[in-house]
């Protein structure tokens, strides 16, 4: 199967008017073609035709009208329309250092089915992961009672520099090569689109669909694992910068000629913060036995372990340094800070807020609000599933367009 390439290149406005549409519909949930015309700004008469083509290739459906709602408004009762949820099946995987977790969702975004696939180890060839994703795919339709067949688009989520248009990897840490066509290996290999993007931009697109920024315009989300990713969203938009790689929020540099990235340079800010980090700094100050458990040394550092608990306060310093650089420039409304290591309170812990809040630049309005929000892999691969929904839709009207011709 050919490469699918994502760009606006090329776009008509009719095609782009389908987008907005349909997005709109998506956005709301259940919404009348009246309401569609008011968001979009795009005439009713252009509504009425282009979801006249959208419930033909049924992509969406009507459903009750507002009347049968509690609280609905007298009147002439309006249709309105929704996402066709059985209209395809998709598929969301994230590849972490242990393990490729998968779950697979209707056009909705319900949950069909999850299931997680052992990684032989956190670095892998490009045919390696070729490999693992085709075993993994096949693992989650076996257990979903679905087949590799039904699956109509593959949303990826991996760390590192991602060229989500081309489907391209610059650097990822889980690759032992740079620059690799990942995007087009895949859909070489296997009989379904593929989608990708660096995984905290699909985190941020889990948020913005399911999470804490439901009608949000304008936040960033910062995860903290292995490494440290952010995702920024601005008017609605992932901003990814010119090559696919703007938000590397990780890799912003606190310290000249300081701690060796996993990246290949120095003084990175995951240098610090990310579990590998920390885990490597215990050691080389000498503990009694090899370090291997982030949760032990956590618990060693409540305790009042001096060396566990000056390894999270250095750790909690860079990163409310980095947090209040990245509000100094955005000045987002909301900031999430999500992954694994929030279940640990030493990135956010009242002592770190009031770090940052001394660094922001001072104006008489409230401070941008900063959630936090614990969630695992699971959801990492729920915004990979987003991925796919969104390129699965692209898809589906640009061939609307092409029909149309």
């Amino acid at each position: 199967m050919a490469v699918i390439q994502r760009t606006s290149q090329g776009i008509d406005q009719r095609e782009i008017g389908r987008q907005q549409v349909f997005e709109a519909i998506r956005k709301s949930g259940r919404i009348a073609r009246i309401d569609i015309a008011r968001e979009t700004q795009v005439s009713p008469a252009t509504v009425t035709a282009i979801t006249a083509e959208l419930l033909t290739a049924g992509l969406i459906e009507e459903i009750s009208p507002d009347s049968d709602r509690p609280g609905a408004k007298r009147g002439r009762p309006r249709v309105a329309l929704k996402v066709r949820g059985d209209a395809h099946l998709i598929a969301g995987m994230k590849i972490s250092d242990r393990s490729a977790t998968v779950i697979l969702v209707d056009f909705e975004g319900n949950t069909v089915g999850e299931y997680d696939h052992e990684l032989p180890g956190p670095v892998m060839s490009p045919e390696e992961m070729v490999s693992l994703v085709r075993r993994a795919l096949d693992g989650a339709c076996r257990a979903a009672g679905r087949r590799l067949a039904d699956i109509s688009g593959v949303g990826l989520g991996l760390a590192g520099l991602i060229d989500a248009a081309r489907n391209f990897v610059h650097w990822s840490p889980s690759l032992d090569q740079r620059n690799v066509e990942l995007g087009l290996m895949l859909s070489d290999a296997l009989p379904v689109p593929f989608f990708m993007d660096n995984d905290a931009n699909l985190v941020a697109k889990a948020e913005q669909l399911f999470g804490q920024a439901r009608n949000v315009s304008d936040f960033i989300v910062i995860t903290i694992e292995q490494g440290v990713g952010m995702g920024i969203v601005i008017d609605s938009k992932i901003y990814r910068g010119e090559r696919g790689c703007g938000a590397e929020f990780g890799h912003t540099k606190v310290q000249l000629d300081g701690a060796l990235c996993r990246c290949g340079q120095r003084g990175c800010l995951e240098a610090y913060v990310g579990d590998y980090a920390l885990l490597r700094e215990a050691n080389i100050r000498g503990s009694a036995q090899p370090e291997d458990d982030l949760s032990a040394l956590h618990a060693r550092a409540k305790a009042g372990d001096a060396m566990a608990r000056s390894i999270f306060d250095r750790a909690g310093r860079m990163f409310a340094m980095g947090l209040a650089n990245v509000i100094n420039i955005f000045d987002p409304s909301l900031v999430i800070l999500s992954g694994e290591q929030m279940t640990f309170d030493f990135l956010y812990s009242e002592e770190v807020l009031n770090r940052v809040k001394a660094s922001v630049v001072q104006v008489d309005a409230p401070l941008p609000e900063i959630r936090v929000h614990k969630w695992g892999d699971l959801m990492w691969a729920k915004g990979a599933a987003a991925c796919g929904m969104e390129g699965v839709s692209e898809l589906t009207i640009r061939s609307l367009a092409t029909n149309a011709a």
